[in-house]
């Protein structure tokens, strides 16, 4: 693969392939957090862009290394996203139910159920290392840098019409953003499994 627009095009489609489950991420998120300062929504569209940059380099280097121990690897990626997003999505649901909510906003996002929804939302990014292996080291950062670019827009939209929602919805978004991990969690792990 040289250098070249469609180098560049196909990244960015790339980019926002990947990047829909984290968009669906950050409007629960946003869902969750009405009154969630910019600060905050930069860390977490940050912290989707960085695992979604992390996860195909780490791919292409499977490929370039050790391909068998992780074509075994693989076929866990579909359960770890369903249990990772069913845990986060039934807590957020259980919490929303029991009506834990503050009358001042939403129980915040802690970076350990951040963390756990980045790893869930980009683990199967791990296979487009598969699909990037021609490239050369660089050509696979940039792809990677693009990727997280992208992803980083996608997510921050997804915050803000989350955020709008959540605080027209308010008592409920707790339910709904539950709702809505629980279903990607499904879907990753039904797309994957059955029609993988």
């Amino acid at each position: 693969m040289e250098w070249s627009f469609i180098f560049f095009f196909n990244s960015a489609l790339l980019g926002v392939g990947l990047a829909m489950d984290a968009f669906s991420v950050s409007l629960a998120n946003g869902l969750n957090e009405p009154k969630m300062k910019k600060s905050k929504m930069a860390l977490i569209a940050g912290v989707f862009a960085v695992f979604q940059a992390l996860m195909p380099m780490l791919g292409w280097i499977c490929v370039h290394t050790i391909v068998e121990v992780f074509g075994a690897f693989e076929a866990l990626i579909p359960w770890i996203a369903l249990i990772l997003l069913g845990f986060i999505g039934g807590k957020m649901l259980y919490d929303g139910i029991k009506g834990g909510e503050e009358e001042d906003g939403l129980k915040e996002t802690t970076i350990g159920a951040l963390m756990l929804q980045g790893v869930a939302t980009s683990i199967d990014a791990l296979s487009v290392g598969f699909t990037i292996a021609e490239y050369g080291w660089l050509m696979a950062l940039v792809c990677s840098l693009i990727i997280a670019v992208v992803t980083f827009g996608i997510c921050t939209v997804g915050l803000i019409i989350g955020k709008k929602f959540g605080t027209k919805l308010s008592g409920k978004a707790s339910i709904l953003g539950g709702a809505i991990l629980i279903f990607i969690g499904v879907e990753i792990f039904v797309s994957n499994v059955f029609f993988g």
